[in-house]
Parts: structure tokens; sequence; C-alpha cells
């Protein structure tokens, strides 16, 4: 009996397979921290696998949305449409930001090869078009 079991927890162990890599491993980062006000402003964000540092490509964003922290109040949402990504890792948006000042990009995305959810916040920072610097 005492075999059976311990063959048994053997079988169990081989047939959850290979461990994967947690969606912790994962982060969102701005491609550029500022952003202008503008009805059609253009964002992007990179999604990193933080063990290489590498952009991660082909993953699926399923949720995203744009909001301006409004200190006690509840955060004012903007429309964000999203752009295809450019196969590199980088998935650009663009979103209609009203007002200068602080914004968060909130994330979830899907990873080929992941069972969980990647999910992020990206803290951005709205100026007027004279004062958003180009790289």
């Amino acid at each position: 009996m005492r075999r059976k079991i311990l063959m048994l927890g053997v079988v169990t162990i081989l047939a959850a397979g290979p461990a994967l890599a947690d969606p912790k491993d994962y982060r969102f980062e701005a491609v550029e921290a500022q952003v202008a006000v503008s009805p059609t402003a253009p964002l992007a964000v990179r999604l990193i696998h933080i063990p290489t540092n590498k952009p991660v490509p082909g993953a699926v964003i399923f949720q995203s949305r744009l909001e301006m922290p409004m200190g006690s109040m509840a955060p004012m949402p903007t429309t964000l449409t999203a752009q295809p990504a450019d196969g590199k890792g980088v998935y650009p948006f663009v979103a209609d930001v009203s007002m200068a000042g602080p914004w968060v990009l909130v994330l979830a995305a899907k990873v080929q090869g992941e069972t969980g959810t990647v999910t992020g916040s990206v803290p951005l920072v709205a100026a007027k078009a004279e004062h958003v610097h180009s790289h």
C-alpha cells in the first residue's frame, strides 16, 4: 500500500508539468512618461519580462483604462483606444487627455505560455503640447 501511494505522488508531480513563470515576473512601463494634452494623445507602453529585462511581444492586452486621480473623489476616466502593437513588445494607444497633470494607465494582459493574468499600472504626466519633449 505504501508503495502505491508513493508512486501516485510521483505521477501527480509529473502530470503537473514544468512550472511556468509567474505573472509577477512582468511589468508595464511607459515608452514616454510625458504625454500631450490632446483629444488624440499618443501614448505607448512596453511589457517587460523582469528576469531577462527584455520586451515581450505578442501579449494580448484585454483590459485598459486611463484615468486621472482626483484626490478624495473617484478617478476621472477618459477615452482610450488600443492601436496595433509593433510586434517588438510596444503597445500603443490613443487617448483623450483633457487636462494637464498626473494620469494612470491600468492594464491587464495575457502572455503566451502564462496561465495567469499580467496586470499593472503605469503613471503618466500630461503637459500642454509646448512642454512635452520627444526623444
